[in-house]
């Protein structure tokens, strides 16, 4: 049977949501392997509305396994409330339904503390765009040896040991930032009095989930954010501090590279971006404001992050950069979403390269000062003013719409396996199921 990982191939926000719960029907688990609740998923089902930040997709759909892997951070705080508000919306949440590997890293509110104040205290034009959430510090202690893990959850003096470590490397790290010290006692209450909440959850996952794949059953692999905001393949410094793309699905979760089957990425039909860092097809005008086109996308296409509500910045299709994510995530085909907001305009642009200094790139050059410098070139095609909004075969499409979604096979060299056509799930064209066998 099998095996599906889903990826962001831009800088998130593409609508793996919809993607994933669209599939998860298929699935007899869906795992989330990377990232923390920075990022989120909107699912719309028959009208209905579920915002889900660090809960895997999956929950939504009765009957199904959800698993937290090791490869995500997790504030254990967050999670619970997350839980409380999907249960008052009619979801059943139980630990026969949702796992959480024992081995997952604990976001403290001491994380979320120390990012904000790096972020306020950096300079101008040094500042990433963090949410503030603790992300990024977690990974570090993570990386650092000094993290402390759901399974320490379960043993008081393991607990403190790895509290009175975690405190060595962060007060002084605070002193210097001029943010008082953590409060250690009150730090141990807090952890000892979420621990009955969280553990009931805990397991291998790494040994149910490779027993699940030996006895037939398919998996679901849930990426968070954009293969762009990958800490090695994204636009460094300005980039999520996890692994995004497609291969981090094995070491997040504990199976082996040979268990996934099939990569697909999610692809917007045009670009957008939340925070800082380059991106070659923004639609602004001279003062820095979008221009009227990039308005426009924001406005149709909703351009609002799940999670921080923070507007969007909105451009054309960049197909260098896809074609990009698609080689480093090794995927075999793209679900393409959005069309729909591409209705209406005259003339569509997709970006087929780049001008450095006079030279001609089919990438993104690595060098930050070189990213900056590079400017798009562009090919124009024709527009429609047909609606595509809720299309469900090809033949729902206008021609041009049609031509525009072959000349971005063409151009990413890699196949649209699904189209999405609005939020609602069954709004969308199926071409080859990444399930089949």
């Amino acid at each position: 049977m099998a095996n599906v990982v889903v990826v962001g191939a831009q800088w998130g926000d593409e609508g793996k949501g919809k993607i994933v719960d669209w599939l998860s029907e298929r699935a007899d688990v869906i795992a989330r392997f990377q990232g923390g609740h920075n990022a989120g998923h909107t699912l719309v089902i028959d009208g209905k509305v579920y915002k889900l930040h660090a809960l895997p997709s999956g929950v939504v759909r009765g009957g199904k396994l959800s698993v937290i892997g090791n490869g995500v951070v997790l504030d254990p705080w967050h999670l619970m409330k997350e839980i409380a508000t999907v249960q008052a919306q009619g979801v059943e949440i139980t630990p026969e339904t949702l796992m959480v590997a024992e081995n997952t890293p604990l976001i403290l509110p001491l994380h979320g503390e120390l990012d904000r104040a790096r972020e306020e205290a950096a300079s101008k034009g040094t500042k990433i765009g963090t949410t503030g959430r603790g992300i990024g510090p977690c990974y570090e202690d993570k990386v650092g040896r000094r993290a402390i893990r759901v399974a320490d959850l379960a043993d008081e003096a393991t607990l403190i040991a790895r509290v009175d470590r975690a405190l060595q490397h962060h007060d002084p790290l605070r002193k210097g930032l001029g943010v008082d010290a953590v409060d250690r006692d009150a730090l141990i209450e807090q952890l000892k009095e979420i621990a009955p909440k969280i553990l009931p959850y805990a397991a291998p996952v790494w040994k149910v989930l490779n027993e699940k794949r030996k006895s037939g059953k398919r998996i679901l692999f849930e990426g968070a954010q954009g293969a762009l905001l990958d800490i090695d393949f994204g636009t460094y410094p300005f980039v999520t501090s996890s692994n995004v793309i497609a291969g981090q699905a094995a070491t997040g979760v504990g199976i082996g590279p040979g268990s996934i089957d099939y990569v697909l990425g999610i692809v917007k039909a045009y670009t957008t971006r939340v925070g800082e860092g380059p991106f070659p097809t923004e639609l602004l005008q001279a003062d820095g404001t979008p221009d009227a086109d990039g308005q426009r996308l924001g406005e149709r296409g909703h351009e609002f992050g799940t999670t921080t509500g923070r507007q969007r910045r909105c451009g054309w299709f960049d197909a260098c950069l896809v074609r990009q994510t698609c080689a480093t995530s090794g995927i075999n085909g793209i679900s393409l979403t959005k069309l729909d907001v591409l209705d209406g305009f005259e003339t569509l642009k997709i970006c087929v390269g780049y001008d450095l200094d006079g030279e001609r790139l089919d990438y993104l050059p690595t060098a930050a000062d070189s990213q900056a410098r590079c400017t798009p070139v562009y090919e124009e095609m024709p527009g429609w003013s047909e609606s595509t909004e809720g299309a469900r075969s090809w033949n729902d499409l206008p021609a041009n719409a049609i031509k525009y979604v072959k000349r971005v096979e063409e151009l990413i060299d890699c196949p649209v396996a699904l189209l999405s056509t609005s939020p609602e799930r069954d709004d969308t064209i199926l071409v080859t199921d990444p399930f089949a066998d």
